[in-house]
């Protein structure tokens, strides 16, 4: 030892030479395990130096590692044999990196102990691949996997589930098995993940299945989780409809309702070209067709704007109206009046309602409902015919239906034409004979004759003419539901019975209708309807038909179809719609590319069932008692009946919506069905006021109504003594509007002792009504104030009773005193100065008419009759209860107590005339011109209802 030392220090003294440098192989290949620190080397890292065994030239001192700062070192592991190992200085990753590539070289330790003069390998590569460890357990792509199958068949692969690894390595990322974990399901899976069914599978026995499958990755680590698989059995596939529900309920008021959110066409795959389908909506059952408004007739044309002056030829059955009262009717439902004729019955029209002449332009309009007639050739069946009422058979004018064709026949007069003209108008239309519900409009414009049908304009196929017919002096009858032939018979009887249903036929001389009023009367207020339109589909083309029942849908894509379909809605504007069924039918057609029809979609029906609308109840409410000051009633504006009106209507809810609303505790079972009264608004079509007791005297009250206040209004109204009718379609603020314009006037208020009233209102003609209203008018005062008309002086047991108020202390004309003494003077003057006391009372009764007359021209309607009123006297008994009843009782009172007020009675009897017609109009009773009637009654304000 001590000699080797020796030797090296003496190579060091002596200067050896470092000759040779290290060498290593040219390239390695390493290996090394993810999460280790040792590289396996092949071939090992082995350095040599040709200088050994000379110390420090023939030694090995380190190895170098160059490039891309790579996470290994290399360490000496002896020196003077160089060998070398490589090292990790970190935990390496497969899944971040699988391979390193980089540059190491071998240093000697030079020529002394300070490594001078060093020399350096050559540069070799080395190759290290990272070695994976099985640290990952397989994961499905999928959190859930769904599918579905048609039965009866067997699949190869109904889907394909995959999982994955993160393992690096193939061996440990890659599924080497899938597994279905569940028992006794139908199905297998292979080493690809591919699902199969092992038998045939059936949809009444099973909807659907749920199975879990796991995994395996060849390194045999199953999946952690496990995925659920859900396979759909779907019956064997039929084209047709799915996704819609046969009852759609619709809420009245609700507005459009979808029928079929969730249908969808099915076609089994196959190629189309083109889809049709058509919705029809079926309301042949309701009303007269469809769900229309059953206003009156009259009311109808008010609110359509028709033109006025037309004559309902087959009113409701009443006092004026009779002549329907034979005839068999079907109010059917929402008081909708509707006639029936089987072949026997018939009306004759009275003379006072027709139209005596139609000229050149009237309109007939009417709703029909007709079917075939029995026979191969069926008898002619009138719907409206004028004929001769004796003598002669000759029909002037008529509309008839004979073999489904309608003909209407107008017969003009020499004096209106006398060359060869149209006379007959025929029409052959499918609508004839359907029997369904169609509204008809004939518009004569002579010798054009228009017909419409639904509001569609159709022209008589064939016109015939014929020769006027010659003037005579006949009469002639007007019968609907049959022709009357009162000559060439032996007997005048009806004949060319109708057979079918009518309605609202009338009759409008003068004037013809436009398509929009046709259109208005006839409308259906229920229908199909497309929700949020502007959203369809460019290339769906759809079309409705006028009444809006029937919707056909277009297009070549059926996805678009399906979409359109969709939004198909049902439609119902009336606030009260008549309760019940309405069928839905579907069908369509189907084209395949170079086919006609390549599937056959079956149809479908459904209803929409259209819930009973709560009902309104509708309420009047005001003053019930009116005390009045007579001037009131007598005065040129005389008494506002209904000032203090008001209408109002409610509707029961149950529903709880509105009344617990944000973040308020759920009420109770009970509390959710306690019925509560909810204020709406909707029309009315019309207010009666009905006079209760004797009828309006024309010549003292009546009832007036300024039809100003009736302009911008779909109202009018009609006067008599019975009371006042109020009549349109408008709503309930402007009938309380007008109502409160109705006025009351008594040009004789001392008569009055009191007058009741009854005003009762209607929605939909009496469908819905108000309660009766009650109003009581008097004069103000503890009693009604008698008036007794002499012609002599008062006798003198009458005027002892009378005890006159202090209001009536005072007289309107305080510079003209009474020249009319008492009874008990006329008999101690009488002999006296019987000729002074007939100037006097002539002076003063001439001077008192003038001012009478000219105070009553202004506030007062005169009575009629004339009186004498050469001895006028006027008693006033304020004490009397009644006017008329308790005369007698108060005359026996008066004759009792003459003796006791013997003294009061020398004063009290000195009222005269004159002061007893001052008194009362202090009271504001105004007393009639007797002797001279005025012309105020003949001469009422045009502008003013009244009779």
């Amino acid at each position: 030892m001590g000699q080797q030392q020796g030797v090296r220090d003496g190579r060091g003294a002596g200067g050896l030479l470092n000759k040779h440098k290290p060498w290593i192989e040219t390239s390695y290949h390493g290996v090394i395990t993810e999460n280790t620190h040792v590289v396996l080397l092949d071939p090992p890292l082995v350095a040599l130096d040709k200088d050994a065994p000379v110390p420090y030239a023939g030694e090995i001192c380190a190895f170098n590692i160059h490039g891309l700062e790579a996470p290994f070192e290399a360490v000496v592991l002896n020196g003077t044999s160089g060998e070398g190992q490589l090292r990790a200085r970190g935990l390496v990753d497969c899944e971040l990196q699988k391979e390193y590539t980089f540059i190491i070289q071998a240093h000697d330790c030079g020529s002394g102990p300070g490594g001078t003069e060093g020399k350096k390998s050559h540069k070799a590569v080395v190759h290290i691949q990272v070695n994976d460890v099985n640290e990952f357990a397989p994961v499905f792509r999928e959190a859930r996997y769904r599918a579905a199958v048609t039965e009866g068949k067997i699949y190869d692969s109904i889907l394909q589930v995959e999982a994955t690894d993160q393992d690096c390595s193939p061996q440990y990322s890659q599924i080497c098995n899938y597994q279905i974990t569940t028992a006794d399901s139908p199905f297998a899976i292979d080493r690809n993940g591919n699902i199969r069914n092992t038998e045939k599978l059936s949809y009444e026995r099973q909807q659907q299945y749920e199975i879990q499958v796991t995994a395996w990755d060849c390194g045999q680590k199953r999946a952690l989780v496990s995925a659920p698989v859900r396979i759909d059995v779907k019956p064997v596939c039929k084209p047709g409809w799915q996704g819609w529900n046969k009852r759609v309920d619709y809420e009245p008021g609700t507005g459009s309702k979808q029928l079929f959110p969730k249908m969808h066409l099915e076609t089994c795959g196959g190629p189309l070209s083109s889809v049709r389908t058509t919705v029809e909506l079926q309301t042949s059952h309701i009303g007269k067709g469809c769900d229309r408004e059953t206003y009156s007739e009259k009311s109808l044309q008010k609110l359509c704007g028709a033109s006025s002056g037309s004559t309902d030829l087959l009113p409701a059955p009443g006092a004026t109206t009779n002549w329907t009262a034979s005839l068999v009717t079907d109010s059917g439902r929402d008081s909708d009046l509707i006639f029936r004729f089987d072949g026997r019955q018939a009306a004759k029209v009275p003379d006072w309602l027709v139209p005596q002449n139609l000229t050149d332009q009237f309109t007939i309009a009417t709703w029909m409902k007709h079917g075939p007639s029995p026979g191969l050739r069926a008898e002619k069946e009138t719907l409206l015919c004028n004929s001769d009422k004796t003598e002669m058979n000759r029909h002037h004018y008529s509309l008839y239906v004979h073999n489904c064709r309608l003909v209407f026949l107008l017969r003009r007069d020499f004096t209106q034409v006398d060359t060869f003209r149209p006379a007959e108008y025929h029409w052959k239309l499918e609508q004839i004979c359907d029997k369904e519900w169609h509204y008809y409009v004939i518009n004569v414009e002579f010798p054009v004759v228009t017909l419409y049908v639904d509001g569609v304009t159709y022209d008589p196929y064939l016109v015939t003419d014929d020769w006027p017919i010659h003037p005579s002096q006949i009469d002639v009858q007007l019968t609907v539901g049959a022709c009357w032939q009162g000559g060439e018979v032996a007997k005048p009887r009806f004949t060319q019975y109708f057979r079918g249903s009518l309605s609202g036929l009338t009759i409008r001389p003068g004037k013809i209708e436009s398509q929009k009023v046709i259109s208005c009367l006839q409308a259906c207020k229920e229908g199909l309807d497309i929700n949020s339109l502007e959203s369809l589909d460019k290339n769906i083309k759809f079309h409705f038909n006028p009444a809006q029942s029937i919707l056909v849908m277009e297009g070549e894509d059926l996805e678009n179809i399906n979409a359109a379909v969709v939004k198909v809605s049902y439609i119902n504007s009336r606030q009260f719609p008549t309760p019940g069924i309405r069928r839905v039918h579907i069908s369509t057609t189907v084209q395949c590319f170079g086919e006609d029809t390549c599937l056959s979609i079956p149809d479908i029906d459904a209803v929409v069932m259209v819930l009973q609308p709560s009902e309104p109840r509708i309420t009047i409410a005001g003053v019930e008692q009116l005390r009045r000051p007579a001037v009131d009633l007598s005065g040129s504006s005389g008494l506002d009946l209904f000032q203090d009106l008001h209408i109002a209507s409610t509707v029961t809810r149950t529903d709880s919506a509105a009344r617990y609303a944000g973040g308020e505790p759920e009420p109770s079972y009970f509390a959710q069905h306690v019925p509560f009264l909810e204020e709406i608004i909707h029309n009315l079509d019309y207010c009666d006021i009905l006079v209760l007791g004797e009828e309006l005297r024309p010549e003292a009250e009546s009832l007036q109504l300024d039809r100003s206040s009736l302009l911008g209004m779909h109202l009018d109204a009609t006067n008599s003594t019975s009371g006042m009718s109020i009549y349109g379609v408008d709503s309930m603020s402007n009938y309380e509007h007008v109502i409160r314009q109705v006025r009351y006037h008594h040009w004789l208020p001392a008569t009055l002792t009191q007058r009741r009233f009854r005003l009762t209102c209607s929605e939909l003609n009496g469908r819905y009504t108000s309660n009766e209203f009650k109003l009581e008018v008097s004069l103000s005062g503890a009693e009604p104030i008698s008036r007794h008309v002499n012609y002599m002086v008062a006798p003198p047991q009458y005027m002892q009773m009378v005890h006159r108020p202090s209001s009536l202390q005072h007289s309107l004309y305080p510079g003209h005193s009474s020249g009319v003494p008492s009874a008990a003077t006329v008999v101690i003057v009488m002999c006296i100065a019987a000729l002074v006391v007939v100037v006097v009372l002539g002076i003063y009764r001439i001077h008192l008419t003038h001012q009478q007359e000219a105070k009553l021209v202004e506030t007062t309607k005169e009575a009629d009759v004339a009186w004498d009123d050469s001895a006028l006297s006027i008693t006033v008994n304020p004490m009397e209860p009644q006017a008329s009843e308790e005369e007698e009782a108060s005359e026996e009172d008066e004759e009792e107590d003459e003796e006791e007020d013997d003294d009061e009675e020398e004063d009290e009897d000195d009222i005269t005339s004159a002061e007893s017609d001052d008194s009362e109009e202090e009271v504001d009773v105004q007393l009639p011109r007797i002797h001279q009637p005025s012309k105020r009654g003949n001469n009422l304000d045009k502008a003013t209802i009244s009779y």
